[in-house]
């Protein structure tokens, strides 16, 4: 199974050694690895914020019902204890 990132860094390798000597043609490939890992890497922490945050908007949804004070009829406690 290829790997298309894998791919992208070799050619970007190939294509930079000819014009570059070995050290710059490196380090411009790990640079743009490191680039591309951490957006994935921020892509990713950001989908858990946004799965954490549905947990507990989803938790805390049935705490946020309004409650009413006034009953229906004033001895609405009384007929219910008896």
């Amino acid at each position: 199974m290829h790997d298309p990132f894998e791919e992208s860094l070799r050619d970007l390798l190939k294509s930079s050694v000819s014009s570059r000597d070995d050290g710059e043609a490196l380090e411009r490939v790990l640079k743009t690895a490191n680039r591309q890992v951490g957006v994935g890497a921020l892509f990713s922490l950001m989908g858990h914020w946004f799965e954490a945050l549905l947990i507990g908007l989803n938790n805390g949804a049935g705490h946020v019902t309004p409650v009413s004070r006034r009953t229906s009829s004033p001895h609405s406690h009384e007929d219910k204890a008896d």
